[in-house]
Order: C-alpha cells, then structure tokens, then sequence
C-alpha cells in the first residue's frame, strides 16, 4: 500500500465489509479451493450492499437529507471533454512546461524535462534548453513541431491488480509491471501508491498526477482495507490490541483495526484496516503474532470498493463520484467542476485557437506526438508499497 489518500468528504469506510464464513468464525475443515470461492461470494455479497457508495454517492450527497441540513446546491460537473485538445498550443493557466506537457498527456514530467533538454519543445518560436520555464495560456508551445494538445479531463480508474505484477514503471529483474498489462486503450496513468508483487486487489490509477498525490496523503485519513489469509492461529482479543498501535522491527505502526472473520483449516481469514500505509506494513504487523499472511486482498481504498472486478480488468470512475468525495474546492482545482475560471479559461483558448487558424497557423496536426507513449510505457507509480 503507501499514503493514504483523499479529501473525501463522505465515505463508506466505517462500514465493515461482509465476514468472509457468514457464520462468524466457526472452525471449518473445506480445502482452499473452498475458501476461495468462499472469498468470491463474500466479495459480491459486500458489492450488493456497498454499491451506493460509488455509483450514488453524488445523488445521495445532493439530497443532503441524513442529518436534516439545508439542500445544497449540487456541483455542476465539468463535461469529460477536452476542447482544448485541438492543438490550442497553450496551456490553460500559467505553469511550469514539464507540468503542462504531463497535463496535455503526452508523457510524465520526468520525461518532458528530458524531451526539453533534448531540444524536442519550443515557445513562442525559442527551443527551450532547461525546464525550469513557466508557460501559460498566451505563449505557443510546440512539442516535436506540433502545438501542445490541450489538457486532459481528470479521471480515475479502479483496477483490480492481479498477483505476479509489479508496480513499477521498469522493472529492474524484468518482471511484468502493472503498466505492461493494462489495456491498450487507457492513456498514460500513475497509480495511487502501489500494492506489491504478491498482494492483489484495488488499485486505483489517474492520469493526473496531482489528484495522485492528493489520495496519497496521509493527513486526509482515507481508509485501506484487506482481506488477509494467514496461516496460524490468533485470537480477537490479541487484534484488538492493534488499536493501539504496534512496534514491529523498530517501526512505529498507528491504529489498525483488525477483525478475526473465520478459521479455515490452519488458516485464518482477517479483516485489516489502516490508514498509514508503511512499506509492507499489513505482513509486518502480523508477524508479531507469528501469522504468515499467504493471500493478500486489498477490497476499498477510502470510498472506493473493488466490488464485482475480476482480475485485471479496469472500470472508470464517474465524475460526479469523483467530484463529490473531493469536494468542491479541490474539484474545481482539478477542473472536475464547471467554475467561472474554468469556462472562462475555455473560452480563452479556444478564441486563440480560432484566431490562429483564421491567421492560417495550424501547426500541424493535433494530437500526441511521434514519441509520446510509444512501446507501452503508459504510467508510473507513486506513493510507497504497504501491502
């Protein structure tokens, strides 16, 4: 896992997922094959039960009507559109180039401060030399020739992430990446932090790397939830122990809630909630009751639930889900949100737009350019590894 993530304003996380043995931990000799269907069952059973929390999340929270208060009046949700994408040139607001060049999709910032140095990006008709050079919506910005596209729409995606995958762009023993088998259709994404080779589950991915950084802080206290098969025994009574906080190797652990769901052969199935996100931090923390956590499942990271995912595949989060758990003020920053900013910012660009093709300067062709995103290498993580 890695830092916790979100200004969600309304969240299902103190809601307990389903017990995975429905009879509350009773002993039960089934083999694993058993166990895991068991798993299967549990986690669409918690999919009927917590679906509101992602797919009406916006309706429920513009009724306003669980404490009483006042209606409020409901986010207007900026359309999942880029006009801006027609080669405006421009960046919609002053910003350093790397970043605005991140933003159009074309590549990460590390990379766009090599395509700089490279001398593959021009302003206002000058080669940049150095990133360190601020850009905004009435500079002309070519990259490879052609006029910087306009920014994406910020988006979110749930991933459920399959074991035997790494989170990592390149990795060094050339295993698979999580980047490597997402589907050739999504753009250039990060990943909310990362989960490690072994663990699978949620992951959630963006194209927008400051909504990225944003999930990940630990200050906004979103929950990350597992399901945990471990082998050995331990009792209720020593998890709650965990609330308090535990030191394991010489590092410091916050409160972890953990629920004993069932006993399975030699096995337990637990519940793990955490809010910090260390290195490795859930099968660090169950060594100290001497479990060897051999499945490892992460099923929400704050409002977010894995639900009905099979392994590798990727769902889009909505806007109004996204806009409603950010609130107002950082979706409009992320341009979730119509705002008086954003349309007039539109409206700017696209008047450049028109007036540069009235003069006859197209610059080309709109749309990423020739070594864009080339040969898969779509996405980065961020964030650290706690599962």
């Amino acid at each position: 896992d890695d830092g916790a993530g979100g200004g969600g304003r309304r969240s299902s996380d103190q809601r307990r997922p389903d017990r995975a043995d429905g009879g509350g931990g009773r002993p039960d000799r089934r083999g694993r094959g058993d166990d895991d269907r068991r798993h299967g069952d549990d986690q669409r059973s918690a999919a009927r039960d917590d679906r509101h929390s992602d797919g009406r999340r916006g309706a429920d929270s513009r009724r306003g009507a669980d404490d009483g208060s006042r209606r409020s009046r409901p986010l207007q949700v900026a359309a999942a559109h880029t006009p801006g994408r027609e080669a405006t040139g421009a960046p919609d607001a002053e910003m350093r180039i790397a970043k605005a060049m991140a933003r159009a999709g074309l590549c990460s910032r590390r990379e766009a401060e090599r395509w700089v140095e490279d001398g593959r990006v021009s302003v206002n008709g000058e080669v940049l030399r150095t990133p360190a050079r601020d850009v905004g919506p009435k500079d002309k910005v070519l990259v490879d020739g052609r006029p910087l596209p306009g920014a994406e729409p910020t988006q979110l995606w749930r991933y459920y992430k399959p074991r035997g995958l790494v989170t990592t762009h390149n990795d060094p023993q050339g295993r698979e990446t999580v980047f490597d088998a997402l589907p050739p259709d999504l753009p250039r994404v990060v990943s909310v932090g990362r989960l490690d080779f072994n663990t699978e589950g949620l992951l959630l991915l963006t194209n927008d790397g400051a909504l990225a950084r944003h999930l990940e802080l630990p200050a906004t206290g979103w929950l990350r939830r597992y399901r945990v098969r471990a082998h050995g025994r331990v009792t209720q009574a020593e998890l709650d122990k965990l609330k308090d906080g535990v030191e394991v190797d010489g590092v410091r652990y916050g409160s972890v809630d953990a629920t004993l769901d069932s006993v399975q052969g030699a096995n337990v199935w637990l519940t793990i909630a955490i809010r910090e996100g260390k290195n490795r931090e859930v099968r660090k923390i169950l060594t100290k009751f001497a479990l060897d956590v051999n499945r490892l499942i992460r099923v929400s990271y704050g409002p977010f639930q894995l639900l009905e995912l099979k392994p590798g595949e990727v769902e889009p989060v909505r806007r109004r889900t996204l806009a409603d758990q950010l609130g107002a003020k950082l979706a409009a920053e992320l341009h979730l949100v119509d705002t008086a900013e954003n349309r007039k910012a539109r409206w700017s660009g696209g008047a450049q737009s028109a007036g540069g093709k009235a003069g006859g300067n197209t610059g080309g062709s709109p749309g990423r350019t020739s070594g864009g995103t080339a040969g898969g290498k779509r996405g980065k993580p961020s964030g650290r590894d706690g599962a």
